[in-house]
């Protein structure tokens, strides 16, 4: 049986949060949604999770901040930042803890679907 990647969208903003999990969903994807970093981290991280998806801004915990902590728990899921407001420093921020690609709100989702090609498994991988 063919086991969908699951990818973890985080955002604040309900309206972006079904948008992208249509989109996702549409590319062989299961979604899960949360709607805070917080919320995201205190369910603990599945090893199922293949991508993040995350806002930049949110109230509280940012996005980067998020991210940041993952990896000092020694955690390197591959993350899509979405932002609204990407200014080179938040984007240079984003790429240099190693994000996939950073994206500009409204989100392409044809540009979804180049980042998230590039994790495309090849069938074999499963930790």
């Amino acid at each position: 049986m063919q086991i969908n990647p699951i990818a973890s969208v985080i955002d604040d903003d309900e309206s972006v949060r079904t948008a992208m999990s249509s989109l996702v969903r549409s590319l062989d994807w299961d979604v899960r949604l949360y709607a805070s970093a917080e919320a995201f981290l205190s369910t603990g991280i599945s090893s199922h999770v293949a991508c993040i998806i995350s806002d930049v801004q949110m109230p509280g915990m940012s996005g980067l901040d998020m991210y940041r902590h993952l990896l000092d728990q020694g955690v390197t899921l591959p993350i899509i930042f979405i932002s609204a407001f990407a200014s080179d420093a938040v984007r240079r921020q984003a790429l240099d803890l190693g994000a996939l690609c950073v994206l500009t709100k409204p989100v392409d989702g044809y540009e979804v679907s180049r980042c998230l090609a590039q994790l495309e498994p090849d069938g074999s991988h499963h930790e």
